[in-house]
């Protein structure tokens, strides 16, 4: 039942096992139906701009793109993102069937791509592993997506998981890679939208998840890690935060300076976005660590709407200016890459 209302809204049910091929091949576009395998498509990708189109079911997999798969794109044969869903339930604290230790927190992704240029839309990309069903694994990240590619553009794709859903990062610590993400949906609980890269998010919906704990805040929507030298992080602009937990549940964000880069400096910037209820409207920012606190990085927010982004406490809330947010828009920080300008 806690899985079936993680992927709640899937149609299609598990994919039927049949005598149908894994996939078919058609001009430069690879075919998957149910029965066959998403992965099995990208190993037999054999030169950039390959398309592989999922129809729909579900697909119980790891995907996993290499970086040199330049200009894939792995789209829904529908435009509805609930007919092919591609899921898996491996944590952080999983062990790997070799013995060689468990699978770490990028490990732990559904769908991995390293390829610069991927496009991915109309499809969902989940991972259904929950704490309850695995009390004695306390490393409980569990990952949907962990992107790393230069110019990484998701369109209508619904993201589904708990803690750490979308690993937004980078192909390296020198590099300030960048991702733009349009009219998707995100949901989750703890940090469930993080990392270092460049991201801009327009038109998404982040959705907090209600969580079956005797605390709050129970979790955080974004936790970026910027690197110092980056002057943009992430961008959410005319989005809408909702929830499913109670009012003022949630922190808007909370900055991760991860142990192998402490001179990281977050960067968040929310702005012209809705922001509801489950957001603590108070003091909508908290510490991951004591040594890093949230006053000291780059969040701010500009001319957001809602019960949530109420300003009671300007301290706890620090706004742009009219002048500093107009260096604060998604083509600043996608420099001479624009995908929003493509059909």
């Amino acid at each position: 039942m806690r899985r079936r209302t993680l992927l709640g809204g899937i149609a299609g049910g598990l994919a039927a096992v049949g005598t149908s091929p894994a996939f078919a091949r058609d001009r430069g576009v690879l075919h998957v139906r149910a029965g066959g395998s998403v992965q099995a498509a990208v190993d037999a990708v054999d030169g950039p701009g390959w398309t592989i189109v999922v129809h729909p079911g579900t697909y119980r997999e790891v995907v996993d793109i290499p970086a040199g798969l330049t200009g894939l794109t792995v789209r829904g044969a529908t435009r509805d993102p609930r007919d092919a869903v591609i899921v898996f339930d491996n944590a952080n604290g999983t062990p790997k069937p070799d013995g060689s230790g468990t699978y770490g927190t990028a490990g732990s992704a559904t769908f991995t791509s390293a390829a610069p240029g991927l496009t991915v839309r109309d499809l969902t990309l989940a991972n259904d592993w929950l704490r309850a069903d695995h009390p004695d694994i306390t490393g409980t990240q569990a990952v949907a997506a962990y992107v790393t590619g230069d110019r990484s553009r998701f369109e209508n794709v619904r993201l589904l998981a708990h803690q750490d859903t979308l690993f937004a990062d980078t192909s390296a610590l020198t590099a300030f890679d960048r991702q733009y993400f349009r009219r998707c949906y995100i949901e989750g609980d703890v940090d469930f939208v993080f990392g270092r890269a460049t991201a801009v998010f327009e038109e998404c919906h982040f959705r907090t998840l209600q969580r079956d704990v005797g605390f709050t805040p129970k979790g955080m929507v974004f936790a970026p890690s910027t690197a110092r030298a980056n002057p943009y992080g992430i961008l959410a602009v005319r989005s809408r935060i909702t929830s499913g937990a109670e009012d003022a549940a949630y922190k808007l964000a909370r900055p991760w300076v991860p142990t192998y880069e402490t001179t990281a400096r977050p960067s968040l910037v929310v702005r012209n976005t809705w922001i509801g209820p489950g957001i603590d409207p108070v003091t909508p920012y908290t510490d991951m660590r004591e040594a890093y606190p949230w006053q000291t990085m780059r969040f701010r927010e500009y001319a957001n709407s809602g019960p949530g982004a109420v300003v009671s406490v300007p301290e706890n809330r620090p706004l742009l200016t009219a002048q500093e947010a107009a260096t604060h828009t998604r083509r600043t920080y996608l420099r001479d890459w624009a995908p929003y300008e493509r059909p």
